[in-house]
């Protein structure tokens, strides 16, 4: 078990004031089977009030409205997880997570890492479970990808990553889940934090013995007691951590963010 600090900041500028500024964040670590959270703290500028609901997925969910001239909106969120991976508890497994979402379609070229995972687990020595498959998967997707920022975008498909072969985080995430599903097995998307990213990071859970079991894609590894829980769901569409939508006068946005965690020094 660790013990983690985390502190996640994002902050948008536009470049004319906007008005109308609803909004929705999943930004909030919650209490789950592998992590308990303590001591949070959320700020949002400019000020406003919220309201806190849990959606379907059982993320933290926070909604609100600005509806002032501003040209500037940021929120922090900051807390203490302690994080057990050895001692996840059991959960239950919804059916939707065997089968594609709509940033995990399946085409030629997922088809294809399919058939070629297919040939890496009959390889494999006795029975296979769950998570000695989709550890095949992860090491061909890691094998097949380059990391590069800005070669994809929050739209991008699996099967339009794995064509060119260049992504993130997310990208190699969905193609994971998509080969993950394509050859039986359960597996869901998660939105985290990672120590050393900066930002947040995405990586896959498959399901195992009534237990949620993580893999990390992108460093080709398990995930162990570094990695902090925000959302999950079927892809990036439902662990989105900001959403929004504003009036204004051709408004151009930039957006700002910044992620650490660390082990606290005391």
């Amino acid at each position: 078990m660790k013990k983690l600090v985390f502190d996640y900041e994002m902050k948008l500028s536009f470049s004319s004031p906007v008005t109308k500024h609803r909004f929705q964040l999943r930004c909030v670590p919650n209490t789950c089977p592998r992590q308990q959270v303590m001591d949070v703290d959320v700020h949002i500028e400019p000020s406003v009030d919220v309201e806190t609901a849990v959606d379907s997925f059982d993320s933290i969910v926070l909604t609100g409205y600005i509806p002032q001239p501003h040209t500037q909106f940021s929120y922090s969120v900051r807390g203490i997880v302690f994080v057990d991976n050895a001692n996840t508890h059991t959960e239950m497994c919804k059916p939707l997570y065997r089968f594609e979402s709509v940033l995990t379609q399946p085409g030629p070229q997922i088809e294809a890492m399919t058939e070629v995972c297919r040939r890496r687990i009959s390889a494999l020595p006795g029975d296979p479970s769950p998570i000695d498959m989709a550890a095949e998967v992860m090491h061909e997707v890691y094998r097949a990808f380059t990391y590069a920022p800005g070669s994809t975008t929050i739209h991008t498909t699996a099967e339009q990553a794995l064509a060119q072969s260049r992504g993130v985080c997310q990208d190699y995430a969905h193609v994971m889940l998509s080969v993950c599903r394509r050859l039986g097995l359960a597996a869901r998307y998660i939105a985290g934090l990672l120590g050393g990213e900066g930002a947040t990071h995405a990586w896959v859970e498959v399901y195992h013995n009534s237990r949620w079991i993580g893999l990390d894609p992108t460093h080709d590894r398990m995930v162990d007691d570094n990695y902090i829980t925000i959302a999950h769901g079927r892809d990036y569409r439902d662990c989105m951590l900001d959403i929004g939508t504003f009036m204004g006068n051709d408004v151009r946005q930039d957006q700002w963010v910044n992620a650490s965690v660390h082990e606290p020094t005391e």
